[in-house]
């Protein structure tokens, strides 16, 4: 009896023609890229949610419990609709995300001059340290392949060629825009005063203020870098996809931004600085 089983199952595999094989493949591919997406965000523990209520419909359908499998599949109906009204802006950012990396390899174009980039990483560097030894505010935001346009029309467009000194008068504490983000586009500063997106993960620690959770609220919904200078402690952090690493000296912080705008590495490891860690509930 048993050998028939096996029998069975070894022949179910002549069945199988290369194109289950290519199936298979991409869905798996399609599934470990949604896994990615949902590893550090809400959406990851919803997801639990609703595998949970998968579970208990497919449990009611086996048990013949029919009150409850008429009240859960029409909660999923209605659920459906509420999830992507609900999850908007993860929805949105994966799809940035999905169309940069599929642009990456074709992206000829416009490439970015190297030694205008490390000047302006110079520049960068110095103004941030400056502001920090003075334990002033700044917040300095990285465009890269993601266009912030929508961003940048809640500041003051200046346009102008980055300088230490000019960063520096537009965080001093009486000038009127140094609440707001500076964002570079372009290797030039090309608007102050912006207003940015804070994250709403609430996973984030309390000791993190306003400006740091815009950085990663920025760099959430984006693939932008962003800089910051804590006013408390003059600790100089680094925000990039979600996540933020502090504790940077002048010379980590040229080499991480060097790894990230002139290498253009997305992956890049963050050996330099301190990754801080989210709260476990």
């Amino acid at each position: 009896m048993i050998w028939n089983y096996i029998v069975h199952f070894f022949s179910m595999f002549k069945l199988i023609s290369v194109f289950d094989i290519i199936d298979i493949l991409c869905l798996s591919g399609v599934l470990f890229v949604i896994y990615l997406f949902m590893k550090e965000r809400r959406a990851g523990k919803l997801a639990i949610g609703v595998g949970f209520i998968f579970i208990l419909l497919i449990l009611c359908e086996i048990l013949s419990l029919r009150a409850m499998q008429y009240i859960l599949s029409h909660a999923i109906d209605v659920g459906l609709v509420l999830l992507v009204v609900i999850f908007q802006p993860e929805i949105r950012s994966g799809l940035e995300k999905l169309g940069d990396n599929s642009l990456k390899g074709i992206k000829v174009i416009g490439e970015k001059n190297s030694t205008q980039t490390i000047a302006m990483i110079d520049e960068i560097s110095n103004a941030t340290f400056e502001l920090a030894k003075s334990k002033t505010g700044a917040l300095i935001v990285f465009e890269r392949n993601t266009k912030l346009g929508d961003l940048i029309l809640t500041g003051t467009v200046i346009n102008a060629q980055v300088s230490s000194y000019l960063l520096r008068n537009i965080f001093y504490d009486k000038a009127p825009l140094h609440d707001g983000a500076v964002i570079i586009r372009d290797n030039r500063i090309y608007s102050a005063g912006c207003l940015l997106p804070l994250s709403i993960n609430s996973d984030i620690i309390k000791d993190l203020g306003t400006r740091h959770r815009a950085a990663i609220g920025a760099s959430e919904n984006s693939d932008c870098i962003a800089v910051v200078v804590s006013e408390e402690t003059g600790i100089v952090s680094i925000a990039h996809e979600g996540h933020i690493y502090r504790n940077f000296t002048r010379a980590t912080m040229k080499k991480k931004l060097e790894e990230y705008l002139v290498h253009n590495s997305s992956q890049a490891k963050s050996k330099n600085g301190v990754r801080i860690r989210m709260k476990h509930k």
